[in-house]
């Protein structure tokens, strides 16, 4: 009696495309964490991948691309829960926010997928604290979350109705 191989249904090129494009990401985003930017190549990002250099040129135009899509793969994610968590403590709060309330909103929701999303999440984190101090990622992150820091800010102008919404930017 033989044993056959079970029956593996074969990739598409679309599903083995975005396999390789995940593997990227990750290992771009670990890359990233670890060295900022400007410490990254994309030699560097090939070779932990397991792949010849060339082969990032068919995904991505240059480095900063896959920076960018490493930044914009999970912005959507956090900022989507973000917006959900501050829109419930809005209407929790019966139109009466308290500044806790509404930061405790605006950053647990990251806390927590930055302390219990998995080591992809942590590179995440560190990555977002390392580069919304630099004019380039600060300018990626106005691009992916202006509008959940415009909700919290609103949140924030009733909490402190005596406060300037330019102090509040800057606070």
């Amino acid at each position: 009696m033989t044993k056959t191989a079970p029956n593996r249904r074969r990739m598409t090129k679309a599903e083995q495309r975005a396999e390789t494009m995940e593997q990227i990401l990750d290992e771009a985003e670990y890359l990233f964490a670890q060295s900022g930017f400007n410490g990254v190549t994309l030699k560097d990002i090939a070779k932990r991948v397991g792949v010849h250099h060339t082969l990032l040129n068919y995904y991505f135009d240059d480095k900063k691309s896959v920076f960018d899509a490493v930044i914009a793969r999970r912005a959507s994610v956090t900022s989507s829960l973000r917006m959900k968590a501050l829109d419930e403590y809005d209407k929790a709060s019966g139109g009466k926010p308290t500044v806790e309330g509404a930061l405790r909103a605006f950053l647990d929701t990251d806390l927590d997928l930055y302390s219990q999303g998995g080591e992809g999440w942590k590179n995440y984190g560190v990555l977002g604290a390392q580069s919304s101090n630099t004019t380039y990622g600060a300018e990626l992150f106005d691009f992916h979350f202006d509008q959940v820091v415009l909700r919290l800010i609103g949140l924030l102008e009733k909490a402190l109705p005596d406060c300037s919404r330019e102090d509040l930017f800057w606070g």
